[in-house]
């Protein structure tokens, strides 16, 4: 690798690290100051706070990753730019397209360590994280649906509970249809269902099978049957999609898409971002490059301010998209990638602004 690759890939991987650890222990001081309080009150043992906390590392981390590279670029970009490095760079011969190569040599290594992060890491972080909010910072909030379930459990039987309760496992108004096609062989209907485990008692238990010419029906005061779902399969976590390793995941959101879950946008969301984080990285590289490699009256503070308003706009785009996409019927492919298309654009257009 020549000089200037090195040089400008040094700096832009060491730029990029210490934005991080820079940004990072604000983000756990804001946190710590805003959950103390409950912490304290809840006399939560510090272990646990020390694992939240790594966890939540490598959860912010990943959560703001393209945004911390973004201003990173601009900081140092900006800098060669001041001190008239870069013009010094392309009087002696060096294309503009020559000039960006270290960068997207730096971007690659950045998207694959994003990438492993947003398969691997970052879903065992989310789930440490989650975990802790639920049980010691947000105890009177519902992470999952225990009203008017109705599911598909496998390709010939669909449930429906009026209510369930995830921690005694018993649930009331349980029905369960068989169908073999687009025939309803038999129905089983209960006031109440409660798991034990290996089986399922149905209180006040009655199945009706359906004949060419008359119905069977069956009554029970109370019956225990084996059935081909888990308690846990009927209510999931409203976050578990974000703990899932990216195998996991698509398992999960398959096993979902058969039961007719009302969350799979949000699932969806979370599988599109683990590819689309990577890509933002040369995206985001691109457009700070283009904008902070010119040399303006007002130095790094003007590159900083259009750079931290670009990041604003990109976030903005990425929240509002996905809130969309988990809550209507938005596509959730387009929403997770239309801050790339729409920054792509951009990139594009700055980059050929700035070569010329």
């Amino acid at each position: 690798m020549k000089i200037l690759d090195w040089y400008i890939l040094k700096r832009y991987l060491f730029t990029f690290l210490m934005m991080l650890l820079l940004f990072i222990p604000i983000g756990i001081t804001v946190n710590l100051a805003e959950k103390i309080g409950k912490i304290l009150e809840r006399q939560v043992p510090f272990p646990d706070v020390a694992q939240y906390y790594f966890d939540f590392t490598i959860y912010f981390a990943n959560l703001l990753f393209p945004i911390f590279l973004f201003l990173s670029v601009i900081w140092f970009t900006s800098k060669l730019a001041n001190n008239t490095e870069i013009v010094a760079f392309l009087s002696s011969g060096v294309s503009f397209w020559r000039f960006l190569r270290p960068y997207m040599i730096g971007a690659t290594i950045i998207a694959a360590f994003a990438l492993v992060m947003g398969l691997y890491l970052a879903p065992k972080a989310s789930k440490g994280f989650n975990e802790f909010k639920y049980k010691h910072l947000k105890t009177n909030t519902k992470i999952v649906k225990t009203t008017n379930i109705y599911r598909q459990v496998n390709d010939n039987d669909y449930i429906y509970v009026s209510s369930f309760n995830p921690v005694t496992k018993q649930g009331s108004n349980f029905s369960l249809e068989h169908f073999e096609g687009n025939k309803l062989i038999y129905k089983i209907t209960a006031n109440s269902i409660k798991d034990n485990d290996s089986t399922y008692s149905l209180m006040s238990y009655t199945k009706r099978t359906f004949g060419e010419h008359d119905d069977i029906l069956e009554y029970s005061r109370r019956k225990d049957i084996a059935f081909e779902f888990d308690a846990e399969d009927l209510t999931p976590e409203e976050y578990i999609a974000e703990t899932l390793q990216y195998n996991d995941l698509i398992k999960f959101i398959e096993k979902e898409k058969r039961r007719g879950s009302s969350n799979i946008g949000r699932y969806l969301v979370v599988k599109y971002k683990k590819w689309s984080l990577p890509v933002s990285v040369f995206i985001l590289t691109i457009i700070a490059v283009a904008v902070s490699s010119i040399k303006r009256r007002g130095g790094m503070g003007v590159n900083l301010a259009f750079g931290i308003t670009i990041a604003m706009i990109y976030v903005f785009f990425d929240k509002v998209f996905g809130v969309m996409a988990e809550q209507s019927s938005f596509d959730p492919l387009l929403a997770v990638w239309f801050p790339n298309i729409v920054f792509g654009i951009l990139a594009a257009y700055l980059l050929y602004n700035a070569k010329r």
